[in-house]
């Protein structure tokens, strides 16, 4: 079930913004070319919140250990990550930004 994160203009392009959607946090990311893409907030490595680390093309990087993982697919592609995060479906109606948590697409 889709639920109402936030307005797409809340999303800064090229940052990480934590939400939580139905109980979990997720790391709400806008690439500069204006796509959004939801992921699991919590680094499969160091369990520290992804949406504090940088956002480069389409990869968030933890700011712990420097793991990278596309946010497309939520595969890890720079160690010491090997563990792909959770992505859930995004789904903009109008202004509205909504995410299913239920529904992640890369499992």
């Amino acid at each position: 079930m889709r639920e109402l994160v936030c307005a797409v203009d809340d999303l800064t392009p090229g940052q990480a913004h934590a939400a939580v959607v139905g109980g979990k946090t997720v790391a709400m990311v806008r690439l500069d070319d204006g796509t959004i893409h939801a992921i699991e907030d919590e680094c499969s490595h160091g369990s520290v919140s992804l949406s504090e680390g940088e956002v480069a093309g389409c990869f968030i990087e933890c700011w712990l250990h420097g793991s990278r993982f596309d946010v497309n697919t939520g595969t890890p592609v720079t160690p010491p990550a090997t563990a792909a995060v959770l992505v859930y479906p995004v789904e903009i109606d109008g202004e509205d930004v909504y995410v299913d948590v239920e529904s992640p697409t890369n499992l």
